[in-house]
């Protein structure tokens, strides 16, 4: 590619007040409105004074403007560019959103998590976004499942006017944000529950509160969408398996899964009482698995790999009276450890006694093989934090605390409202794509608006290696 000859010669003049670089906002503000945010957010938010009035208009701004791409107020601004103001109404000015967040409390906040728990369950009855949780249980299935992840990160932040900034686990100094995303074996993650804490908060504070959270979100959504197949009486029931890393082994977070209905399998630290009862594991116990540089050997129908599982029946938190003790099982996965600490003596040549352990307490009834690979997909949460942070979470734009709260919850739905658009609308080719995949191939369309019949069209540009898609999602939210 290079720049044409007549291109050398080409003048720029901002003076055309029909063009917009945003005409994929179009279909998703619209997906936004039928899922009610607007209403919700009228009829949940109670912020106070003149800078909290016509608060769903206010939401609706800062959704849309965090999905096309703003991580800060002052881009808020994308959205008052050119022929934007044809095509949508009370557009408000950064200033104006900087003002509404600013008046944020906590206990709006937590409004605004209400409002973001009905707005996925509005936009789960304009598309199945958790669709497909597999099948009955067995070797090689998900067991009816669909997963619930839960996991924290550091958010990075710079200067000392942040509330509640610090230094964390990471040794970054931040916020802390606290995520819940649900996914299936077809669908990719949606956010399900989100709180921001200080930046040296601890992993777990909370964990029982934001597993409670979402899983009251999951039962609101709606059941034919949640199923993997119409309702039958034969058909299995779609069950909850909540993922979550060491840090979040406590009673807390485990009872509440629990006690809302739903199978855990958390990893767990490696303590005494752990490493005591993998001592009682005997040897023809474990079985080789699929891992890094394993070979499948068809002759014998099984996996060449030194990486190897087996499970003991376990009572977690025994130490405590009977009545908190909470039964399941101890899955363990074993490697050769090619790092062994120094002893005394020279190591034999062909040494394979010293082992690597990593061992999570499940209560699920998946065969010892699936549950470990299931459970090593728990990392999936780790690509939403990097999507967020790709995108409006590349800062946290207030110095207030609640501000900068109300930012994720937002961010949040603009994440949700996305991935609604592309995945379930626009055909499976997006079906996991990143945040900025979609943006670019949905929402940053360049668009010259038209009047004919006193009807605004678009016109867009041809060639568009995504139209297929687009048209898709114009279509299906027009109703044609």
């Amino acid at each position: 590619m290079k720049l044409s000859h007549a291109g050398l010669s080409a003048s720029v003049v901002f003076d055309e007040p029909n063009l917009m670089s945003l005409g994929g906002l179009v279909p998703v503000v619209k997906l936004a409105q039928d899922a009610g945010l607007r209403d919700l957010a009228d009829t949940y938010l109670s912020v106070p004074r003149d800078r909290g009035a016509n608060a769903g208009l206010k939401v609706m701004s800062l959704v849309a403007g965090m999905v096309a791409g703003a991580d800060s107020i002052d881009d808020m601004a994308v959205l008052r560019h050119g022929g934007m103001r044809r095509m949508f109404e009370f557009a408000y000015a950064p200033s104006t959103l900087g003002s509404f967040l600013r008046e944020f409390r906590f206990g709006h906040v937590r409004q605004l998590d209400a409002v973001a728990s009905r707005f996925l369950a509005g936009l789960a009855r304009q598309a199945p976004i958790i669709a497909g949780s597999g099948g009955p249980g067995g070797s090689g299935s998900t067991g009816g499942y669909r997963f619930l992840d839960v996991d924290d990160t550091i958010i990075e932040v710079h200067g000392y006017s942040k509330q509640g900034s610090g230094y964390g686990y990471s040794g970054v100094r931040g916020l802390n944000a606290l995520i819940a995303t649900v996914s299936t074996t077809q669908t990719a993650p949606v956010i399900v529950a989100q709180r921001l804490r200080k930046g040296a908060a601890n992993s777990a504070r909370g964990a029982a509160r934001i597993v409670a959270d979402a899983l009251a979100t999951l039962k609101r959504l709606p059941v034919n969408v949640v199923e993997a197949a119409p309702t039958t009486p034969a058909a299995p029931a779609v069950r909850t398996l909540l993922r979550a890393d060491s840090a979040f082994y406590g009673r807390p977070g485990i009872a509440a899964a629990i006690k809302g209905g739903a199978h855990v399998s958390v990893t767990v630290r490696m303590d005494p009482r752990i490493k005591a009862a993998i001592t009682t594991i005997t040897a023809d116990a474990w079985t080789t698995i699929e891992y890094t540089d394993a070979v499948f050997d068809e002759t014998t129908n099984r996996w060449v790999s030194r990486a190897e599982v087996a499970e003991i029946p376990f009572t977690a938190f025994g130490s405590k009276s009977k009545a908190e003790q909470i039964p399941g099982r101890l899955v363990v996965r074993r490697i050769p450890d090619l790092n062994p600490s120094k002893g005394s003596g020279q190591p034999t040549l062909f040494d394979v006694d010293t082992w690597r352990f990593h061992a999570f307490f499940t209560t699920s009834d998946l065969d010892t093989v699936t549950a470990d690979k299931t459970h090593r997909q728990h990392a999936i949460i780790e690509q939403v934090h990097a999507d967020l942070k790709n995108s409006a979470l590349a800062h946290l734009p207030s110095a207030a605390m609640c501000a900068n709260a109300a930012w994720l919850v937002l961010a949040v739905m603009a994440f949700n409202l996305t991935r609604t658009a592309a995945v379930t609308i626009s055909g499976p080719k997006l079906a996991k794509a990143t945040t900025g995949t979609i943006r670019r191939k949905l929402i940053h369309l360049p668009a010259r608006i038209a009047r004919s019949g006193r009807r605004l069209k678009l016109h867009l540009p041809t060639g568009w290696p995504w139209q297929s898609a687009f048209t898709q999602l114009d279509l299906r939210l027009r109703g044609t």
